[in-house]
């Protein structure tokens, strides 16, 4: 990614600040970066950075370490925000592109200090020396965990003549990932261009759609759509063409589409960190069967009704609530289940044709950061949260005492929606979803 532009460090900026008021001067929070990956034996899979660290400092290279001491000084001067980076390396860096080194972490990313992070296994005992918690999430990152325990251990055996070690490790779940849950007017900038881009990319797909064509040719005009605009994709594409779809992670990609057939695609471009997630399912022939509009309509209407509850101060299980309910209505009406609905749900009966959740936070991960409950009780909805919003039903070809007409229909909706104090905003409404809007994009 490029070198942040004076706007976007003012808002990394802000982060970082808003992150040393709440762990105090007390506490110290370390985040390290991604590491990178090999792929098969010297090739590396493409970066990408943990979301934690890009999040505070927009900076995009493997191998580095953020520290954040609330009210640290060095010389008389500011130091709170410390980079560790790779060394510059000219001869590497002609193979394996340009490093900011100390200097760029400095001058080009806004840090306070910048050193190589050879430097930061040396420093840790005076940086960590009367801290009383370190903000850190164990387990992911092995390597420095034990460094930081040994460390945290060799303080304490000292610590009757010094400074006190450091009591507890506290997760960056409590402090940062709340932080992260509610969106600023930056990151709903990028949201929203994420959005637009990969909404157009499903009208794309539709467009290109004929029997005959092959899953992955539909996935390769998304995934064109999204790097003409900047973007790739924020997770592997589900492209489900016939009774594919009923395999909610299906990632293969390979099979021949068929007339009569639906195709399922669960795709989003993901735009300067932040995704976009996106499900639609239409006919490959471009028109809907009988059978196919009826489960449809039923899993539209959930949906629907589920995006209407999207409002501050709503339980945020209230969407899963009402899509459950309004599915498993649905349902009985079809013949699919028999019984009262209420019993039907108490009983997990609906489960047999709708077996996930109906949303999730959206952000730098595509199932973004950040508490559903507390205390036990689902959490209510602020402004500035962001979220999907997905009913689907799946019937499955093997399924046993079904009309015949409805096995192998699998349907998915699903829309991205920034819950705001004028109402549920859907991000993603470029992509068509209402049957006669997807027939008529289908032909034209």
């Amino acid at each position: 990614m490029p070198i942040p532009t004076p706007a976007e460090l003012a808002e990394f900026s802000a982060r970082r600040a808003r992150l040393l008021k709440a762990i105090g001067p007390e506490g110290i929070a370390i985040v390290p970066a991604a590491r990178e990956v090999i792929r098969n034996r010297d090739s590396h899979y493409k970066f990408r950075q943990d979301s934690d660290f890009w999040y505070l400092t927009g900076f995009n290279e493997p191998e580095s370490i953020a520290v954040f001491a609330p009210n640290r000084r060095d010389g008389g001067q500011p130091a709170e925000y410390l980079l560790f980076t790779r060394p510059r390396d000219k001869a590497r860096e002609i193979w394996d592109g340009r490093r900011a080194g100390p200097e760029g972490a400095v001058s080009q990313y806004g840090a306070d200090q910048g050193f190589v992070l050879e430097q930061l296994e040396s420093m840790l005992p005076r940086l960590l020396a009367g801290r009383q918690q370190i903000h850190y999430t164990l387990g992911e990152h092995p390597h420095w965990d034990a460094k930081l325990t040994a460390c945290v251990r060799e303080i304490r055996e000292v610590s009757r003549r010094g400074p006190d070690a450091p009591g507890s490790f506290i997760a960056l779940d409590s402090t940062l990932h709340e932080q992260r849950l509610i969106k600023s007017a930056a990151e709903l900038e990028l949201i929203r261009k994420a959005c637009e881009v990969s909404a157009a990319a499903h009208l794309r797909a539709m467009k290109m759609t004929r029997p005959g064509a092959w899953e992955w040719q539909v996935a390769a005009e998304i995934h064109h759509e999204f790097e003409r605009n900047e973007m790739e994709p924020g997770y592997g594409s589900i492209v489900g063409g016939g009774d594919n779809a009923c395999i909610l992670h299906y990632k293969e990609n390979e099979s021949r589409l068929r007339d009569g057939d639906l195709l399922l695609i669960d795709a989003g471009g993901e735009y300067r960190g932040y995704t976009a997630d996106i499900t639609r399912t239409f006919p490959v022939g471009g028109r809907y069967s009988g059978a196919q509009k009826e489960v449809y309509e039923v899993v539209l209407a959930a949906q629907r009704a589920a995006i209407a509850e999207l409002k501050p101060g709503v339980s945020s299980a209230r969407p899963h609530e009402v899509a459950t309910r309004t599915l498993t209505e649905g349902l009985v009406a079809l013949g699919l289940l028999h019984g009262d609905p209420t019993e039907l749900i108490a009983t997990d009966q609906h489960r047999q044709f709708y077996m996930h959740g109906t949303g999730h936070w959206l952000g730098l991960d595509v199932h973004d950061v950040g508490r559903y409950k507390f205390d036990g009780k689902p959490r209510p909805f602020q402004a500035g949260m962001v979220m999907t919003v997905e009913p689907g039903l799946y019937i499955a070809p093997d399924t046993e005492g079904v009309d015949p007409r409805f096995l192998g229909i699998g349907i998915r909706i699903e829309d991205d929606v920034l819950i705001s104090d004028e109402g549920p905003q859907v991000l993603t409404a470029g992509a068509p979803k209402a049957i006669a809007d997807v027939e008529a994009a289908m032909r034209g």
